[in-house]
């Protein structure tokens, strides 16, 4: 590919250098003037017949070097024409090249989409190719294969890599009703699944074509550069001519139509024109191989430009998958027997769609505790469950609705007061104990905010949960503001307030939080793989679950933000000195294209490093650790173990050419 690029550069260096050495040697000036004529020749056909090609309706940087370079030749000047070629064509080959390089990511996004896939198709099974996959299909995957589509794990249990989508190197272990993304490899065990969408429809899919536009979409910097670059072509053109005009009614022609071409070459916007698509093009390219999917330039730019992070709780800062943390029971007998309140409360709630129910039915199951089976479960509405066990009237619920004894009220508030919701149980009309559940915070996420602190970044927690819990857990990991009871509405219209006192970027599910997504700066939607609604609803897409990714991101957006700033800072300085000193005289056409052209190189190289982006070590982060209320609760794990696109005429969408 790198020698793709530099081909005709090297190819126009060699007959330039052959010329020169042509002429110190006594062959006489026709052979030197021949290979320096075929130099020139061999650069302009790479980009003159193009701009020809293009006008009237487009009179762009392509179309002044052009000019240049055939006045150079009319002149005379063929070692600066030559130059002009040869150094012109090296800057596209190189601007060529790194596009080509971030585009990469893309390709090896598609290319984790298999060729063909094994199905089960009217009970026998078969080899199709992808393409031909349908909705409801059965596939089976061996050990070692990767998902074709979205699926749902319908037999079996295995763990998922899924490192190259979601950039987290740890597998995760998923069995029957788990989701199976696009592009995740099989590990352990043979699975079948059930395809939830097609393969031009899956995440991975929507994924590519988010990246692939969001690298034509340049943001804000790009519109500047856009407004200084589009009227500076014709500013110029008009600006060699009256160079031209007037050097040729007040001194010496040639000098003058000389003059005018070193100013045209001089103000040529090149390096201007590219320098913020190519950092767009590098920077989301290089975010989408570390599983992050920004969908703008201008959502870029805005993340780079963060300086307050509002995170909902649920989901982002948390888990979302409630434990149970602690149980305390009475000693009281119940039904004659020694009552576990963990079982009775587990017969309780296997019934039951409530989101605490399956953290307590799985915490009796890891526990072994004895197994009890109610019957007449009914909810009630604001107040828990009631049903019987063995004849006996059994209810689980808040403590409000079941009173506690004064031996359970010292620990119920205590774990309260550490962010969990407090379950009371009750059988044969006497109360067993409690249950604490609590959706735990994510291991990394003390740490996260910590560095996002070290950053200048201020963090605020959102969420519909009670004061206290969200107190808590807002305490445990270094969050100082926050705001609880919020509606989804409500989270909207703390994000607006936020975002009067900085750039705002608001971090969520992209589902419940979709108004505060939407109302921030910039929305960043956690854990988005396979989630349509997230990557609709926010402007970034963290398609794993790690935090993280978190100050990752920032960092490569504010490293990217400061390299468009660079080089829009370049491309003027270079103009603005050049274009007095080619007026003047003092530079000539030679010196100029020299450093023009450099310039323009070293913007693409710059823009290249945008890329780059800090890999997250594959460490697992160490757990939080989960504070014991009181005497009487234990430990919670005692309950289980103890791009830029070429236009139709073949030029860049930067108009480089």
């Amino acid at each position: 590919m790198i020698r793709e690029a530099l081909r005709h550069p090297t190819i126009r260096a060699a007959l330039l250098a052959a010329a020169l050495l042509a002429a110190a040697l006594p062959l006489g000036g026709l052979p030197s003037t021949i290979l320096i004529l075929a130099s020139a020749l061999v650069g302009a056909s790479t980009f003159v017949p193009r701009a020809v090609a293009r006008l009237p309706r487009h009179i762009g940087v392509g179309t002044l070097m052009s000019i240049a370079m055939i006045g150079a030749v009319l002149l005379g000047a063929y070692t600066e024409a030559a130059l002009l070629g040869i150094l012109f064509s090296l800057a596209e080959g190189l601007e060529d090249l790194a596009v080509t390089r971030t585009r990469r990511s893309l390709r090896a996004l598609h290319a984790l989409i298999p060729a063909t896939v094994t199905v089960k198709r009217d009970g026998t099974i078969r080899d199709i190719p992808a393409a031909e996959l349908s909705i409801g299909d059965t596939l089976v995957l061996a050990p070692g294969q990767r998902a074709a589509t979205d699926a749902t794990i319908t037999e079996g249990r295995t763990s998922l890599d899924v490192s190259a989508i979601t950039g987290e190197s740890i597998p995760i272990e998923a069995g029957p009703g788990d989701a199976l993304p696009a592009g995740a490899i099989n590990g352990t065990s043979a699975i079948t699944a059930r395809a939830t969408a097609e393969v031009a429809d899956s995440s991975l899919a929507r994924i590519v074509a988010i990246v692939e536009q969001a690298q034509q979409d340049h943001g804000a910097r790009q519109r500047i550069a856009d407004r200084i670059a589009r009227p500076l072509v014709p500013a110029i053109l008009l600006l060699a001519t009256a160079i031209t005009v007037v050097g040729v009614l007040l001194g010496d022609p040639m000098t003058w139509i000389e003059r005018g071409l070193v100013v045209l070459v001089a103000a040529s916007p090149c390096a201007l024109a590219i320098s913020v698509p190519l950092t767009v093009v590098a920077a989301v390219g290089g975010a989408s191989r570390a599983g992050m999917v920004v969908g703008s330039g201008r959502a870029l730019e805005a993340l780079g430009a963060v300086t307050i992070l509002a995170l909902d709780k649920t989901g982002t800062l948390t888990a979302n998958t409630p434990t149970v943390i602690g149980t305390q029971h009475t000693g009281l007998k119940g039904t004659g027997q020694a009552a576990d309140p963990l079982a009775v409360a587990a017969a309780l709630e296997e019934r039951s769609d409530h989101p605490l129910a399956a953290a307590i039915v799985e915490a009796a199951q890891h526990r072994a505790a004895t197994r009890y089976h109610a019957e007449d479960v009914e909810a009630v509405p604001g107040r828990g469950l009631m049903g019987s066990i063995n004849g006996s009237p059994a209810r689980l619920g808040a403590p409000g609705w079941i009173p506690l004894p004064a031996e359970l009220e010292e620990n119920a508030r205590a774990w309260q007061e550490s962010g969990a919701t407090v379950v009371a149980v009750e059988l044969a009309d006497e109360v067993l104990g409690i249950l604490a559940v609590r959706d735990e915070l994510r291991p990394e996420a003390p740490a996260v905010v910590k560095q996002l602190r070290d950053r200048g970044i201020r963090t605020v927690m959102l969420t519909g949960d009670s004061e206290p819990c969200a107190r808590a857990l807002a305490a445990e990991c270094g969050i100082d503001e926050v705001h609880a009871r919020l509606l989804p509405e409500d989270k909207a219209e703390v994000v607006a307030g936020l975002r009067r006192t900085g750039t705002t970027a608001m971090v969520g599910d992209g589902i419940n939080d979709a108004p505060a997504l939407a109302t921030a700066d910039t929305g960043i939607a956690m854990g988005a793989m396979g989630s349509d609604a997230a990557i609709a609803a926010a402007d970034c897409a963290l398609l794993g679950n790690d935090l993280r990714h978190l100050p990752q991101v920032l960092d490569h957006a504010r490293r990217a933000r400061r390299i468009m700033v660079q080089n829009i800072a370049l491309s003027l300085a270079i103009i603005t000195i050049l274009v007095p000193l080619a007026a003047t005289g003092l530079l000539g056409l030679a010196t100029v294209v020299l450093i023009h052209e450099s310039a323009e190189v070293l913007v693409i190289l710059n823009a290249i490093r945008a890329a780059r982006i800090r890999r997250l070590d594959g460490g697992v982060p160490e757990a939080v650790p989960v504070p014991v209320a009181a005497s009487g609760a234990r430990d919670p794990r005692g309950l289980g173990s103890g791009l830029l696109a070429k236009d139709d005429d073949g030029g860049s969408c930067c108009d480089h050419c």
